[in-house]
């Protein structure tokens, strides 16, 4: 009776296993939202996952969320900031660029995240990557180079961006400001806050689908439109938000961004399975250097870099 929740008690304190089921469940996600493309419109597809996961969540957390309320109006300012950065604006224009480039290129684009969370690390908290950090970054990002190009310098020579990927790397962003903004989450129990601010994040996301909606986008109820709503609610909203707040909150940041570059692997690896694509060379080569590169910067030699 006692074994389950020590088991999930562990599994909660194993920062490396939840990055990496979220970086999973994401890039799932990316593949899907690809294929739905121009089935289900992106602020529309945003307003269901999010308002979905609400619903399943309120009747939850409510308890919580009652209990913590004088914490929650207290950091009312920086949890709005959390939703909105989170949910409401990654998502919509996570979606609406994956109306304009291939599932190949959103991938791609996802592997900005651990440079973008440098980044704001250093601007928003003056915290600068460590040395490990900053090799492992750039031997991960070679490893998507060489899964993306196929191992092939022409390809990279002649990838071409399109207003697609320039919303991704804009949604990147942002996402990558409420990684780094997570350090400043309240001390509340962790369903009042993936409650709250993924509920805050489906209301201030009404507007933009009203905006949508009143441009004449309506959504094609097809059976494979709601089979991929079901899975965007449950896994990449709900489970991967939970595991990846956790991951950050165990080892930070900066080490935690490291693991987006997880999503090209885990892509191209569903690509193999369900979409008949044929393992290579390149893939194996890959992700041994995107594996070595998290590893590389999990360790902590090496003095942080100085500030520029």
């Amino acid at each position: 009776m006692d074994a389950s929740p020590a088991r999930g008690r562990s599994m909660l304190d194993r920062p490396y296993l939840l990055l990496s089921l979220a970086m999973l469940f994401w890039s799932i996600n990316i593949i899907l939202g690809r294929f739905i493309a121009g089935t289900v419109p992106p602020a529309t597809l945003a307003q269901i996952r999010w308002g979905g996961a609400a619903l399943i969540l309120l009747p939850i957390g409510w308890r919580h969320l009652r209990h913590d309320w004088p914490t929650i109006r207290a950091h009312l300012p920086m949890l709005i900031v959390l939703s909105l950065t989170g949910v409401t604006l990654y998502n919509t224009m996570a979606y609406t660029g994956l109306n304009y480039t291939q599932a190949l290129n959103a991938l791609l684009m996802q592997s900005s995240g651990p440079l973008l969370v440098g980044l704001w690390s250093l601007i928003l908290f003056r915290d600068r990557l460590t040395r490990a950090q900053l090799i492992g970054i750039l031997i991960s990002l070679v490893g998507v180079l060489v899964i993306v190009t196929q191992g092939r310098l022409d390809i990279l020579l002649h990838l071409s961006l399109n207003v697609g990927d320039i919303w991704l790397v804009a949604a990147m962003a942002v996402y990558a400001i409420y990684t780094v903004l997570l350090r400043k989450r309240p001390a509340i129990h962790f369903l009042s806050f993936l409650t709250f601010i993924i509920a805050a994040g489906a209301v201030m996301m009404i507007p933009l689908f009203l905006m949508e909606y009143g441009a004449g986008y309506r959504m094609d109820p097809t059976p494979a439109a709601f089979g991929v709503i079901l899975y965007v609610i449950l896994f990449p909203s709900i489970l991967s938000y939970f595991f990846f707040n956790r991951g950050v909150e165990l080892i930070g940041a900066n080490r935690a961004g490291q693991f987006f570059h997880l999503i090209p692997v885990f892509g191209s690896v569903s690509a193999i399975l369900f979409l008949g694509e044929r393992p290579e060379w390149f893939h194996g080569v890959g992700y041994a250097l995107i594996i070595a590169g998290i590893v590389t910067a999990q360790r902590t030699w090496g003095r942080a870099t100085p500030p520029p």
